[in-house]
């Protein structure tokens, strides 16, 4: 019998269980059509309000998007919808019935469709904002393990699966996004989750050559615990498994705030150096007026940012990934070569609130391969890496519950290889 840690260890050579149910076949059409002659795909969201994953996602899979210069028509069809909060501001009503939509109580009805048996082809499930529970630890419990654990529940009963996206991280618990995993691998359905950041415009465009051998990741960002920091650890992560060898898991993460941050990171020059460089992509310096009156220093940068946290993280095989969340409001990669120490890098493109707040375009290109997952049957990249940085996230908090001391992650030896293809917008 195969253990966790064997099926951990396996994801990336290929190994995969019997498809045992039927899943979406490759190949079948991908033009947009008339409601009815599309693939249909089960919404399921916590809940809609404006800014919300849950009215960016709807918005785009019912109305369509801007991309390339044109407008692009949705090509699938939304068939039910599942949204299980209605806050004050909410406008997931709206949005249904403005659509119109139909919205059914619970995630069983929503795929099958109020009948015995799943009735769509894909599902969507955004476990994002909303009034839910928060651990010990600072964690909010949102439903996204619960919620696919339903999903497979339907599969099951129906003998049959379809492809299914989920947003962000899995979950909390390592055990739990494991057993996700392991559900998609053991019904044989596409699952693709993660960030947006792998996926949106670069400044320059730009991808790390695939098996360029390379010694360590630093992506400098903003946000909070078990929140932004895994937009940081996506944006590192994409890059950071093209390197030679591929993925081999990590062994421990380290995270720290404030002044133990700056100690850490002055014993490691090639960190130091990288996460200079990454800072000096922002376009967000927090200056009142004007450029730096000062170069961009360590120094600098700690009276400029006082309040830091960062996960310095070591991988299996002696690779380091470092992310720091700060306050300058963007993301920003720098990875050094192994073989000659050059610094290559560019600004993974996630705009904050303001000009662009209604329409946050960075959620546009996830669309798209959400989109392509599920008309072609496939993933763009494997679960592997969401696996992984869903693991490197609660690493972070169990440090920073622990009083910031390193946190040993044996059982997070997930081995893969990502895409050769670069998956960044470049429209």
């Amino acid at each position: 019998m195969i253990t966790r840690r064997d099926f951990v260890s396996a994801l990336a050579g290929g190994v995969a269980a019997p498809a045992l149910f039927g899943s979406v076949a490759a190949g079948e059409s991908e033009a947009a059509g008339a409601p009815g002659s599309r693939k249909k795909i089960a919404f399921l969201g916590t809940c809609a309000f404006r800014h919300s994953h849950a009215q960016h996602f709807l918005d785009r899979l019912a109305m369509g998007y801007a991309s390339g210069g044109r407008w692009v028509e949705p090509k699938l069809e939304v068939a039910s919808v599942f949204l299980d909060q209605f806050p004050e501001n909410d406008i997931g009503r709206q949005r249904i019935a403005k659509y119109g939509l139909k919205r059914f109580p619970t995630v069983a009805e929503a795929l099958t469709l109020g009948g015995e048996e799943l009735a769509v082809d894909g599902v969507i499930l955004i476990g994002e904002h909303g009034d839910y529970p928060m651990n010990a630890k600072g964690q909010t419990r949102y439903p996204r393990y619960a919620w696919f654990k339903e999903v497979v529940k339907v599969f099951e009963a129906s003998g049959r699966s379809v492809p299914v996206f989920n947003d962000k991280h899995l979950s909390t618990e390592w055990a739990e996004c494991v057993e996700m995993v392991e559900d998609a691998e053991r019904l044989g359905f596409p699952f693709y989750a993660g960030s947006s950041l792998p996926v949106t415009w670069r400044l320059p465009a730009f991808d790390l050559p695939y098996d360029t051998p390379l010694k360590e990741s630093v992506c400098v960002a903003y946000g909070g615990v078990d929140s932004y920091d895994f937009h940081a650890l996506e944006t590192a992560q994409c890059m950071s498994e093209r390197r030679q060898g591929g993925e081999v898991g990590i062994r421990s993460v380290h995270a720290v705030t404030n002044e133990r941050c700056w100690e850490l990171l002055a014993q490691r020059e090639a960190t130091s150096k990288l996460f200079v460089s990454a800072l000096c992509r922002s376009h967000n310096l927090p200056v009142e007026t004007g450029y730096p009156t000062a170069p961009i220093t360590i120094e600098w940068a700690r009276r400029a940012l006082p309040n830091t946290t960062a996960y310095f993280v070591e991988h299996l095989d002696g690779f380091r990934t470092t992310i720091f969340l700060t306050g300058i409001r963007d993301f920003n990669y720098a990875g050094m070569r192994a073989d000659n120490g050059e610094i290559i890098g560019c600004q993974f493109m996630l705009p904050m609130p303001g000009s662009s707040a209604t329409t946050a375009d960075f959620f546009t290109p996830l669309i798209q391969h959400i989109e392509q997952m599920i008309l072609r049957g496939s993933t763009p990249y494997p679960i592997a890496r969401t696996l992984l940085t869903s693991g490197m996230v609660i690493g972070g908090v169990e440090s920073l519950a622990a009083g910031e001391k390193r946190y040993a992650t044996p059982e997070m030896a997930v081995a893969y290889r990502g895409p050769r293809e670069s998956m960044y917008w470049q429209q």
